[in-house]
């Protein structure tokens, strides 16, 4: 099971704990809020595999672009989300539509911060960590995150 903490800003999948970024707007389920949902999950698809490290994905497909500053300077209102998804299913009541929200495990710039809340709703992690954790989980895999 992954476990991620909202209060430590960390995902832990067996013996490994990674840094992460959660919503700026903090915690909720509601449609349009930009926040990070919480409670019992699945991963529902796993979409990127071989994708180059920084690769651009939008609406879940790849750009063919991959991620630089000077990319980010042409498309500065772009929300980045790279290299790999995991894409979360909610499967208790009040999280029921987490996929329909597009929330997300992802990749993120290298220079996006870790640690503190940052994201528009989706866990954010290094490309290296998603790399990483995207070989170890399977579609299926159980998920929580935990209220602080």
């Amino acid at each position: 099971m992954i476990s991620i903490s909202i209060k430590d800003q960390t995902l832990s999948f067996k013996d490994k704990t990674y840094s992460i970024s959660s919503a700026a707007n903090g915690l909720g389920e509601e449609e349009g809020s930009f926040c990070t949902p919480t409670g019992k999950f699945k991963i529902a698809s796993m979409i990127g595999d071989g994708l180059d490290i920084g690769a651009v994905l939008v609406a879940r497909v790849p750009t063919g672009e991959i991620y630089s500053p000077k990319l980010k300077q042409q498309y500065p209102n772009r929300d980045w989300i790279l290299t790999r998804i995991l894409w979360l299913d909610g499967i208790e009541a009040h999280n029921k539509n987490t996929k329909a929200r597009y929330i997300y495990i992802h990749g993120a710039p290298d220079e996006a911060t870790m640690g503190v809340p940052s994201s528009k709703g989706c866990i954010r992690l290094r490309n290296q960590d998603i790399i990483e954790l995207f070989e170890r989980v399977k579609i299926g895999e159980d998920v929580v995150i935990m209220k602080p």
